[in-house]
């Protein structure tokens, strides 16, 4: 092991908290409707209804329904953009909204924009491309690139809104929300902002998408109870369930918040990262690099492995994921392991592949705010090798101060998020 302690490093003085949340998921548009779901154990998945899925082995997802993209910009511009930059800007529209920011508070450089994808506009590339085959080249869409390249969706919002600070995006995988919100922690831990929209957003449920997954065999093929087909940590698990949608959060510093008076969800006070360095897909089997990360986010915060009280897993519902994911909490965690509340969201979203970190940051942020976790639905059959508390089935109130957040993604990159409950 070479790494440094990371315990010994430098960490800015400018504390980071999240004041305002913005939501497009399978449970619905807005933070009220997904927080009373997560609450209330509602699942989002059901029959795929955005094309034929007849030939497909998994026919089921948790699909964004009831969104009308003209309630946040109108016809031409909607036109512009893949479905993905458009949750993403609904998301964002709301997050500033329930922020109580005004619009022009966010022009000038001291606000950024930073939003992950693991696939971007993949429905907009499948479009595009059979235009090409069956038309010509004269036909392509002169908006093509612009609607289905990753980084429009940071583009998009920081046009919207005239943000003229730090403006990027990662394509992490699953882990890019994640690691979207942990890079703005730091940007304005370091002075180079002082307000950040951040998250991700995704919007995979097409064709290609579904048979890339399918050939994988990383799906679930519960297709006859698709509202039972995400279980993660359950011993009946075969896989997970595609998702879609956008999680946006507002990350302020501190002070600039305190003194417009806003209202505070959670601090963020700790950020890790690591790979694996094993395999383009399966987690390492020791559960090395999701220790490293979750080891380093703590480090970096400064808390101590036993002030945590819950994870918000990453909890994606496969067989391997969920189980080396319990190895890495026992490993890390040892006997304090088994008094931590851990749930997974995406048993009632399904997996938002590059949304999943943002909207998992805004769901551990309502769980510190409110003081309760959300359950892990459809845990009807433990696993010996999932032996944790992972909240089963219905929410409890609990003492929350310190809480994790994890997500994994493919090429073996992994990011945790360390939150703590914000006190003035």
């Amino acid at each position: 092991m070479n790494n440094p302690d990371l315990s010994t490093r430098q960490i800015s003085s400018r504390r980071v908290v999240i004041t305002g949340i913005g939501l497009v998921s399978p449970l619905g548009v807005g933070v009220e409707r997904n927080w009373k779901a997560l609450l209330e154990g509602e699942g989002g998945i059901g029959p795929i209804t955005k094309f034929d899925t007849s030939a497909f082995s998994s026919r089921i997802a948790g699909e964004v329904k009831d969104f009308d993209p003209l309630e946040f910009m109108d016809k031409k511009e909607a036109r512009k953009m893949d479905p993905f930059i458009q949750y993403a800007i609904a998301a964002a529209e709301q997050a500033v909204e329930d922020a109580g920011i005004r619009k022009e508070t966010l022009e000038g450089d001291r606000t950024g924009v930073y939003v992950g994808s693991g696939i971007g506009g993949i429905g907009a590339i499948e479009n595009q491309h059979e235009i090409l085959l069956t038309k010509g080249p004269s036909r392509v869409s002169p908006f093509f690139l612009i609607s289905s390249i990753i980084n429009e969706a940071s583009g998009q919002i920081s046009i919207k809104y005239k943000a003229k600070g730090p403006n990027s995006a990662t394509a992490t995988a699953c882990a890019s929300g994640t690691h979207a919100v942990g890079d703005s922690l730091r940007i304005i831990a370091r002075g180079d902002a002082d307000i950040m929209l951040a998250g991700g957003a995704e919007a995979p449920i097409t064709p290609l998408g579904l048979a890339g997954f399918c050939a994988m065999r990383a799906l679930s093929l519960r297709n006859d109870e698709p509202h039972k087909a995400s279980r993660p940590f359950d011993v009946q698990r075969d896989g997970f369930v595609m998702g879609e949608g956008a999680g946006i959060v507002v990350l302020e510093e501190l002070g600039v918040a305190m003194k417009r008076g806003a209202r505070i969800y959670a601090e963020i006070v700790g950020y890790g990262m690591s790979g694996d360095a094993y395999h383009v897909s399966a987690p390492c089997l020791d559960g090395e690099g999701a220790y490293q990360s979750m080891k380093s986010a703590l480090a970096d915060g400064r808390v101590q492995p036993e002030e945590i009280q819950y994870i918000n897993a990453h909890g994606t519902s496969t067989p391997y994921n969920d189980k080396i994911e319990t190895l890495a909490i026992k490993r890390l965690f040892g006997d304090h392991a088994r008094k931590i509340g851990i749930n997974s969201t995406k048993s009632m979203t399904g997996h938002l592949l590059g949304a999943a970190g943002g909207f998992e940051t805004a769901a551990t942020a309502l769980c510190l705010k409110n003081q309760i976790m959300p359950p892990t639905i459809n845990y009807e059959f433990p696993d010996p090798e999932c032996d944790l508390d992972y909240v089963p089935n219905k929410a409890r109130p609990s003492s929350i101060q310190y809480a994790l957040s994890n997500s994994f993604g493919f090429g073996g990159t992994n990011g945790a998020l360390m939150f703590k409950r914000f006190e003035e």
